[in-house]
């Protein structure tokens, strides 16, 4: 007896999920009790607005992708511009600043979907013939925000700030709904260089994994150096904290892979010339790790993918002398 098979979901049931779920990872980040943040009333509406686009558009993947990148980013720029701009901004102010340009792009996308809709389905290659219609509306918008930012309206009393946040937040929707072609051509290129770089990625998968696995065997096999080292040791080899202390596993294994990746947080520090010249050993090993990588995965590129490795060739044979002809 053959099971029914489950039904597939939609086309536009991911890029709708997609957005909701990044949205709400950001929202989550940027929404605590000390950050300055629209209240999450707004994010949710931004994240069904946008996402209503996808169901609009079951087979616009790119655009679904971009606008998913584009909604945060976005958050992340408001908030920042936000506290250093508006900083005594109230709570009224906020979300409607935060939607203002959101609401300009979908009203604008509705107005003219068909056209849009066409453009948003499409994929193809990056055009560079895209960057004139992007300045129409990137500079404009860089221009309001840089004001924002020079002008001293941080000076000014909590209800203007406020007041000044929705009228700038508003002049960024007028000019994102003005040049909404060029903000979904934006979006459908971002997309699409993601999707290009995956499928590079997918290249060279192989050698990624492999070179992972070597780098995480010669960090494990240094950490486990440094603590027999500090085991064996009278006196214990590194301090921590600022405080000579015996070093357990897991601060070892943290201790390697700093070293190996040349950070040097500073927190645990080897106080012995033996660990020292160790350490300087592993950082040596790291180095022509990482160039052994780098080569292997710039050779890994550069060969098509599936292609047969090429026979090696054998050295010609020396024709045998034909004595009878001495």
């Amino acid at each position: 007896m053959k099971l029914p098979r489950a039904a597939a979901a939609p086309a536009w049931f991911t890029p709708l999920v997609l957005t909701l779920a990044f949205a709400g990872l950001v929202a989550a980040a940027v929404a605590d009790r000390n950050a300055w943040a629209p209240p999450g009333w707004a994010m949710a509406m931004a994240a069904v607005g946008l996402g209503a686009l996808h169901f609009m558009m079951p087979r616009g993947v790119h655009f679904a992708i971009g606008t998913t990148a584009g909604l945060g980013i976005y958050m992340a720029l408001f908030v920042i511009i936000g506290r250093a701009a508006f900083p005594h901004a109230e709570d009224w102010a906020m979300g409607p600043g935060f939607l203002a340009p959101i609401a300009g792009f979908l009203g604008a996308f509705l107005v003219r979907r068909r056209r849009l809709r066409m453009i948003a389905e499409r994929a193809g290659p990056v055009d560079l013939r895209h960057l004139r219609r992007m300045g129409r509306w990137l500079v404009p918008a860089f221009l309001v925000g840089a004001c924002c930012m020079a002008f001293p309206v941080n000076r000014l009393s909590a209800p203007m700030q406020g007041i000044a946040l929705i009228t700038g937040m508003a002049t960024i929707g007028v000019i994102v709904a003005a040049s909404i072609q060029g903000v979904v051509l934006l979006l459908v290129d971002t997309a699409t260089i993601m999707e290009d770089l995956g499928e590079r990625l997918a290249v060279v998968a192989v050698p990624m994994v492999a070179f992972t696995m070597v780098y995480l065997i010669l960090v494990v096999a240094f950490g486990a150096l440094y603590r027999i080292s500090d085991g064996l040791s009278r006196d214990p080899l590194f301090h921590i904290a600022g405080a000579a202390r015996w070093l357990a596993f897991p601060d070892a294994l943290y201790f390697s892979l700093v070293t190996q990746a040349t950070v040097g947080y500073g927190d645990v520090t080897p106080h012995d010339d033996g660990v020292r010249l160790l350490a300087a050993a592993q950082v040596m090993f790291g180095q022509l790790l990482l160039l052994f990588g780098f080569s292997e995965l710039m050779r890994g590129r550069s060969e098509p993918r599936g292609a047969p490795r090429p026979d090696p060739v054998e050295p010609p044979a020396h024709p045998r002398r034909n004595r009878s002809a001495d």
